[in-house]
């Protein structure tokens, strides 16, 4: 039986697609925001799913400081009330 293998040389490697930087930041960087304001809630009930648990970095697509500012803006919005604690 004869093994597998596979081409190599010149000219058999795929080519590399351009990246694009200004799409892999997140949102907050891309406006290149200091603070996470708890009174805007339209920003919030982006990040919040419809049973009141914050999305993920990953699904969100925060970085990890924007991560940290929107979680504590998430929390005081809640803790005045602006925000439910549940769906």
């Amino acid at each position: 039986m004869m093994a597998f293998r596979s081409k190599s040389g010149p000219g058999t490697r795929k080519p590399r697609r351009p990246r694009i930087k200004d799409a892999a930041k997140c949102r907050f960087c891309r406006e290149k925001a200091e603070e996470i304001d708890y009174k805007d809630l339209t920003v919030l009930y982006r990040l919040v799913s419809s049973q009141g648990k914050q999305f993920s970095r990953k699904r969100s697509g925060n970085c990890a400081t924007h991560q940290r500012l929107a979680r504590r803006a998430l929390k005081r919005a809640r803790f005045i009330g602006l925000l439910p604690f549940c769906g």
